[in-house]
């Protein structure tokens, strides 16, 4: 959520900020300014009132006392009352609109960012060389069901399309890789979080996620006594409310976590007609890596997640890109978003296998997630995610890259450990 006192001083800023967006948010602004008056006028004129009546009603006693008629005095603590009571109505009617209207609001884009969409995503920088073959190298969908490794007609079988099953040495090369994960993020003094696949609604709107994307996840039907809960989307619906309505000491930041989880995405299918295999799926496997930070160290705490998944995909050996996304092509709920794109050579392009995003305040604020400065103030938190990483692009390209001739596949060294192997045949 953005600031409502922002959103007051600098309307116009704000307005031009969310058109890099393409969010054209100029009646919402004004529309929740007039409200933010309305609000403000009527605390004040209740609030007036209040002191009237408490004034009003210590006069009862002496006026008892001395004998005068209290006829006029409880007549206009009755008016007063009436009036108050209509305020109360009148108020809760305003600030039910412009809660609305501000949760409607995405995250303000940092300001160096380009406007527009993928069109004005920026390649920062590359790592290592695309693989070459001397041989018709085979897609990761052939390579996999030849090596045994996902049953993808099973799948479909099970559940529908969109969905694959992870089978023998398959199902042990996706356990390496999230063994691998894990291992690195512990290593580096992250908190690690098994947390619930199945979330109250609360977390989606603390997230950004809800209400205006709440279309977009699995709801369970539950009965009408019970809590409705979604599947998570990924683990940050969770972790950034691990400290929802909370207020922390400054001392405790920054807080790093991260979570293994399965994710559950109705966004799923071909979009594009080489997309197929795992590259999308209603369910797939991802570590996510969350902090909470103090404001001024919200950048560094940007560039840490950011070099933590670029290590990892370092790590496997792979060519990848990291690309700052412009200012549309990032999430609602985001002001800031690096991508980190590894090639996978059937698609003859890059596919993104993390996300790196800051919040800044947004969620914090929609969350009610604050810190109590050493000296006694109190501020809102900064919150960043990012993937560390997601499976599903991971397994394909590890394949696709390092297939031999003859349909086997190379296994990283840094797998090797955790799947006891160095190659798949």
């Amino acid at each position: 959520m953005i600031d409502i006192k922002y959103i007051r001083e600098n309307p116009e800023e704000v307005i031009e900020r969310l058109k890099k967006k393409g969010k054209d948010a100029a009646e919402e602004i004004s529309r929740i300014n007039t409200l933010d008056g309305e609000r403000r006028d009527l605390i004040k004129s209740t609030e007036g009132l209040k002191a009237e009546k408490n004034k009003v009603s210590k006069l009862i006693p002496a006026y008892k006392k001395e004998g005068k008629d209290t006829a006029e005095i409880f007549s206009r603590m009755k008016e007063i009352g009436a009036i108050i009571d209509e305020n109360d109505k009148k108020l809760k009617e305003v600030e039910e609109e412009l809660n609305n209207l501000m949760l409607s609001l995405p995250n303000l884009p940092d300001r160096d960012l380009l406007a527009g969409g993928k069109e004005n995503n920026q390649p920062l920088r590359y790592f290592g060389e695309p693989r070459t073959f001397d041989f018709e190298p085979k897609n990761h969908v052939d390579l996999c069901t030849n090596l045994g490794l996902i049953d993808y007609k099973r799948g479909a079988k099970l559940s529908g399309n969109g969905y694959w099953i992870y089978s023998g040495m398959g199902a042990r090369l996706e356990w390496a890789i999230l063994n691998y994960f894990i291992d690195f993020h512990i290593s580096n003094g992250y908190t690690f979080m098994l947390v619930p696949h199945m979330l109250g609604y609360e977390c989606g709107l603390t997230a950004g996620q809800f209400p205006k994307f709440k279309d977009e996840v699995y709801w369970l039907e539950t009965a009408e006594d019970e809590r409705r809960r979604f599947m998570l989307p990924t683990a940050e619906t969770a972790l950034v409310s691990l400290h929802r309505d909370e207020i922390l000491n400054e001392s405790e930041l920054p807080k790093k976590y991260f979570s293994y989880t399965p994710c559950f995405r109705r966004e799923a299918g071909s979009y594009r007609a080489d997309e197929r295999g795992m590259v999308r799926g209603h369910q797939f496997n991802k570590v996510e890596m969350v902090q909470y930070t103090l404001p001024e160290k919200s950048d560094e705490a940007f560039e840490e997640l950011v070099a933590n998944a670029e290590n990892l995909v370092k790590g496997l050996g792979f060519h990848f890109r990291t690309v700052k996304l412009a200012a549309e092509d990032c999430s609602a709920s985001m002001a800031r978003t690096y991508d980190i794109e590894i090639s996978i050579p059937s698609m003859d392009g890059y596919k993104e296998v993390s996300s790196v995003s800051n919040a800044r305040d947004y969620q914090a604020r929609r969350g009610m997630i604050r810190v109590r400065r050493a000296d006694g103030s109190i501020d809102y938190v900064h919150t960043l995610n990012g993937s560390g990483l997601a499976t599903s692009r991971i397994l394909p390209a590890l394949v696709e890259q390092n297939q031999n001739a003859d349909g086997s596949v190379n296994i990283p060294d840094c797998l090797v450990k955790y799947l006891g192997t160095n190659i798949i045949k």
